[in-house]
């Protein structure tokens, strides 16, 4: 299928100012010249190249700056920087792993304001970390939510690819007619994979319903979502979400395995399902991604913006760093967030914030990622927007919903009465609504 690659545009545009009139940190001694060490936040190295290899290449271009990883736990991140922050020892880029939590290190004082860091104009995810009209953090990553499939399986069971015109009823019905074919042409494969969070559900009806907003307090949009998911999963289209939390399923392995066609999941699976494929922890198969199916068809077809979510991985500086630290920072945070670290970021295989035409060249020149027009398209073309909205609220109101998530997909709880309680609870807890 031939399409043309529209590049998303990105949401709000940082205003640019030099980066001598550094503001933000402890210190108002002015900058010293001479080398100057970094310190940088990371988390499972060994699996995640992006920290060390963003440090090599702007050490590289600015020898008298050297950024220094400094390993976290991934589980327990920002309790761990929580913690180091507080007690003064924090690194001086403070990566924000969660936009969940990223208002809590801002309202708690810790973040340098970085208006003045220049980014591209087409970068996505800016604006999430904007707030009181000023800029505490840089997007350099922006995954955002596809629905990979195995053109193999769909081969075998003699169903139609995805074409970018999906909604989630074509996605349902495909789903269905994969499962019966596969099993009757000798195949255990099932038609999708759910995984057990609830971005799976939540993710998408927060995106692509009509206004609405987390922290409205009205959770009735949620209803047509868990409805199609039930269903899924009633008809055996898809493994069932008690049977994904009791043997502890991996989405990696679920579709690394071949045991569904489709899988939605973002686009930071893509990397990882290069270097299974390499390494033989993944079976060999021919793979795409598809854009995420739609709410309705409004937002479909060649000339359209498919709507998805999906939030930004960004970098911060350590409201603590002086002078000198903190423009040598800066001048990371504008390098990671540029041409330059986009171009860094895929060649590995990941996604960054800025994907522009050159940096999509890049990004599906590495070997074992797919080469079919579709793909290209889903992962140029979208409007993402932000699964966890700016504000101190956030975490607790979705902490309820995704007891409302695990009440429903359990089945331990009816749809309306998991609704009725999650809006309860959020007007009563939270005070929203």
């Amino acid at each position: 299928m031939k399409r043309k690659i529209v590049v998303a545009t990105g949401v709000g545009i940082v205003a640019a100012l030099s980066l001598t009139a550094c503001s933000g940190g402890s210190s108002e001694a002015p900058a010293q010249s001479g080398p100057v060490t970094l310190s940088m936040s990371g988390w499972s190295l060994s699996t995640t190249p992006e920290f060390q290899a963003l440090a090599d290449k702007f050490h590289e271009e600015n020898p008298d700056i050297t950024v220094e990883v400094k390993e976290y736990d991934s589980a327990n991140y920002d309790t761990l920087m929580t913690a180091d922050l507080a007690a003064g020892s924090g690194p001086d880029i403070v990566t924000q792993k969660n936009l969940k939590t990223f208002i809590t290190y801002q309202a708690g004082g810790q973040l340098a304001d970085v208006s003045d860091v220049e980014l591209p104009g087409d970068i996505g995810g800016a604006q999430a970390f904007e707030v009181d009209g000023a800029t505490w953090a840089v997007p350099y990553r922006q995954d955002s939510w596809v629905l990979f499939y195995n053109k193999d399986l769909f081969t075998q069971a003699g169903v139609a690819e995805p074409d970018g015109s999906w909604t989630w009823d074509d996605y349902e019905k495909a789903a269905e007619q994969l499962t019966s074919k596969l099993g009757a042409a000798g195949s255990a494969a099932l038609g999708t994979y759910q995984h057990s969070w609830q971005s799976t559900v939540q993710g998408f009806a927060n995106a692509q319903s009509p206004d609405v907003d987390i922290l409205s307090g009205d959770y009735g949009y949620l209803k047509p979502y868990y409805e199609r998911s039930l269903g899924l999963q009633s008809t055996g289209a898809q493994v069932e979400y008690n049977t994904v939390t009791a043997n502890k399923l991996t989405y990696q392995a679920e579709f690394g395995k071949q045991q569904a066609a489709m899988m939605p999941m973002g686009t930071w699976y893509v990397a990882t399902l290069i270097a299974q494929q390499a390494k033989g922890e993944a079976d060999p198969f021919s793979w795409g991604f598809a854009p995420i199916p739609q709410y309705d068809s409004s937002t479909t077809g060649e000339s359209e913006t498919p709507v998805t979510f999906g939030d930004p991985t960004g970098f911060a500086i350590n409201k603590a760093a002086d002078a000198t630290k903190l423009a040598a920072a800066k001048k990371f945070l504008a390098f990671a967030a540029g041409e330059e670290g986009a171009q860094v970021l895929a060649g590995l295989g990941i996604t960054p914030a800025l994907t522009s035409s050159s940096v999509a060249d890049t990004y599906f020149a590495v070997a074992g990622a797919p080469t079919d027009e579709l793909s290209k398209f889903a992962w140029s073309t979208h409007e993402t927007k932000p699964e966890n909205p700016t504000s101190a609220k956030t975490a607790a109101v979705q902490n309820i919903l995704l007891d409302l998530h695990t009440a429903v997909m359990s089945g331990s709880t009816s749809i309306d009465d998991a609704i009725t309680t999650a809006e309860n609870r959020v007007k009563s807890e939270v005070g929203v609504g």
